[in-house]
């Protein structure tokens, strides 16, 4: 049986360890510190063996260089083409990564960095196919554009829009909260955010992880993915206006928004 467990780091990241519970193999993804993944390793009685990379920020792969020493995973996953050069396995879009029985297709969604990559398995993992999206895809919100363009990073999104409903989104930062207060001030109207925001804040109060989510529940709240749904072009276009950005195609639907956030 394979499991997913959330490994806190820094302030708000969360590093994925998703391990098999017969062999006690373990993959972390992301690990922007080391001695929270050796911590939680070691009080499972796990063994590290892969690593996969989603982008080259510090805060998803300062702790790679600890655990190759320490724990010498037999496999570093990173992007091809990517200021990061540490690894041993380098792959793109399209290639299959397979670890204990699953196949991890490689997806590539540049926007919040040009070498970001994402990972999904159609094989169920506690029930659901498995999204580890890092910066690109949040709860609710997407990552900032810190290399790539507003239509680069919604044709990213498209991707991963399309991929099953059922599907778990594991993102890599905390950000629930703010990014449902940013949608909720966009969409006031928003029922379903508002009960949204409620299950969240309770979470959160039990110090509980809003993360995952479902890629159908995505569709449905995270207004970055609703670039096509008429509150959300309504108030985009009402933003657009107001700050003299361009309006019409879908991408200045989804820039809108974007900016929209960064300035929140």
């Amino acid at each position: 049986m394979r499991s997913i467990a959330a490994i806190p780091a820094f302030n708000d990241n969360y590093i994925w360890c998703l391990y098999d519970t017969d062999t006690r193999k373990a993959l972390v993804v992301d690990p922007g510190q080391a001695s929270p993944v050796e911590t939680y390793l070691a009080d499972n009685d796990l063994t590290l063996d892969t690593i996969l990379i989603t982008h080259h920020h510090p805060d998803h792969v300062g702790g790679v260089a600890t655990l190759e020493a320490n724990c010498r995973p037999a496999r570093i996953v990173a992007p091809e083409s990517s200021p990061y050069q540490g690894g041993t396995e380098r792959v793109a879009d399209g290639d299959v990564v397979d670890w204990q029985g699953l196949a991890f297709e490689v997806i590539a969604v540049p926007g919040h960095t040009l070498d970001h990559l994402a990972y999904h398995t159609r094989t169920k993992v506690s029930g659901h196919p498995v999204l580890f999206c890092g910066d690109t895809l949040f709860v609710c919100g997407c990552g900032r554009l810190f290399e790539g363009s507003p239509a680069q990073m919604r044709a990213s999104l498209a991707k991963l829009r399309a991929l099953p409903g059922d599907t778990a989104v594991y993102c890599a930062h905390e950000y629930t909260l703010a990014n449902v207060r940013y949608a909720r001030h966009l969409l006031p109207d928003d029922e379903a955010l508002q009960h949204f925001e409620s299950q969240c804040q309770q979470r959160r109060a039990r110090n509980e992880p809003t993360v995952p989510v479902t890629l159908e529940q995505e569709r449905q709240l995270n207004p970055f993915l609703r670039w096509d749904d008429p509150d959300v072009e309504k108030a985009a276009r009402v933003y657009a206006e107001a700050h003299g950005l361009a309006t019409g195609s879908a991408d200045d639907v989804f820039a809108a928004v974007r900016h929209g956030k960064d300035h929140f």
